[in-house]
């Protein structure tokens, strides 16, 4: 099996998706892939970023919620009050009957109202957010995702001891990936089952000195001598670094607790697949085990047809209200949410006003986004739309204009003090690989007015 690692000048078109999994584990471990040299060639602007965030937690919210029930709430005839229970709530109209335990955060999150999307595919545009520029533009089937990003940009950071991945995926199996770069910064995927991460414990072999040891042993007494001859060398070498750092994390505790957890936790945030990432989430950042960039995925949000009835709408708010509400909850006891930045959306939004003739609701450019912690103005509300949401009516914020992807990417760079016109010279075609697109040209930039100003 190769190591999930491509030489700068290949096209890593299909590499790049390729994923070791452990059997039966439920789990990706690309991310413990032997590094390659990070390249040193860069140029960036002489910038101040926000740097308020130690962590950020990113939730895509697939197949699209519907934002003027939700986040951008509407009061139009055809919406059923009885169900969703409009409410003002700290001064914004709010669905308490879909999110009432949202609605109690809402003094500690900001909404972006005037943020648009480029594209109305599903898979398009998920992957936009997720690397910030189009697909299919030039270099779009290679960029990293923004956690790989940050992986990258924080390695130096980790202090000794520290076994976590820096980008974990949660509930993401096929979310993107590290690009171009090595796949030691690739997210290390995992969908916790109902008690957390299976396999991270064997009785038999608890030490870590029985079985599994001397199988590591044997197969490194006969790999020694191959990682140093051509052409396995540089191959064998990066999958001897992923066995390394495999076994770090085996029969370690920090691990069995920061992935697991018992029903009474499980049911604090709402007994879901969705709640349970969060709860991951937390405990993982909780640990303080390397960890930076936790993406979750949650959906799927795709309410073409019957959008109010029991099973669609309506359930997914309440997995999402639960699981949500109670990680800012925790987060905000701990004082993990001052130095954790929490983004929420979709990848677009929904049509507005009446339904559809499936009585659903189809695609559409608006949509929202949430934003929460690292010093986040709580209780804000940037930008507006019109009185259906159809569009933006007010940009909100200093660029006077609809907030784009590529705005909401740099924003997550700034606040985890990452300089968002950063562009590297490593990438295969050897033509530039900016953080954030044209930074060079000013073109898009943090949404600072989430930190009052």
């Amino acid at each position: 099996m190769k190591p999930l690692h491509f030489t700068i000048g290949e096209r890593p078109h299909i590499s790049r998706r390729r994923l070791f999994r452990l059997a039966g584990s439920g789990l990706t471990v690309s991310w413990l892939a032997g590094r390659l040299p990070a390249e040193q060639g860069f140029t960036q602007a002489d910038i101040t970023t926000k740097n308020s965030a130690k962590n950020c937690i990113f939730i895509l919210l697939t197949g699209a919620p519907s934002h003027t029930d939700t986040f951008d709430y509407k009061a139009t005839p055809e919406k059923p009050a009885d169900l969703l229970k409009p409410e003002t709530t700290n001064d914004i109209l709010w669905p308490t009957g879909l999110l009432p335990n949202i609605g109690n955060h809402l003094g500690d999150v900001a909404i972006i109202r005037s943020l648009r999307s480029w594209a109305l595919v599903h898979s398009l545009s998920q992957t936009w957010y997720q690397i910030g520029r189009n697909p299919a533009a030039v270099l779009g089937d290679i960029a990293p995702n923004l956690g790989s990003i940050v992986a990258i940009e924080k390695e130096g950071e980790r202090r000794p001891g520290q076994v976590f991945p820096t980008f974990l995926a949660l509930n993401a199996p096929s979310g993107i990936g590290s690009g171009y770069l090595a796949s030691a910064y690739s997210p290390f995927r995992v969908t916790p089952t109902t008690t957390g991460l299976r396999d991270t414990a064997n009785p038999d072999d608890a030490t870590g000195n029985g079985v599994m040891r001397e199988r590591f042993d044997l197969l490194d007494a006969l790999d020694k001598s191959l990682r140093t001859e051509a052409p396995y060398g540089r191959d064998l070498s990066d999958m001897d670094s992923f066995y390394q750092a495999a076994r770090g994390m085996m029969y370690n505790p920090d691990v069995a607790q920061a992935f697991g957890f018992s029903a009474a936790e499980s049911s604090l945030y709402g007994n879901s697949a969705f709640g349970n990432a969060c709860l991951v989430a937390k405990k993982v950042l909780t640990a303080d085990q390397g960890t930076r960039f936790i993406q979750i995925n949650f959906g799927s949000w795709d309410h073409h047809q019957q959008i109010y009835a029991d099973a669609n709408l309506p359930r997914m708010s309440r997995m999402l209200d639960a699981g949500v509400a109670q990680l800012l909850t925790d987060l905000k006891a701990t004082g993990l949410l001052d130095s954790t930045l929490v983004v929420m959306m979709g990848e677009f939004g929904r049509t507005v006003g009446a339904l559809s003739g499936a009585q659903g609701r189809d695609h559409w450019m608006q949509q929202f986004a949430l934003f929460a912690g690292a010093g986040v103005q709580g209780g804000s509300v940037i930008g507006s739309t019109d009185a259906t949401g159809l569009q933006t009516a007010d940009p909100g914020w200093s660029r006077g204009r609809d907030v784009r992807p590529e705005d909401v990417e740099a924003t997550i760079y700034s606040a985890m003090g990452i300089n968002w016109t950063k562009v590297r010279y490593d990438d295969p075609f050897h033509r530039g690989f900016f953080y954030v697109p044209d930074s060079d040209q000013d073109i898009y930039g943090p949404v600072n007015e989430l930190w009052g100003k």
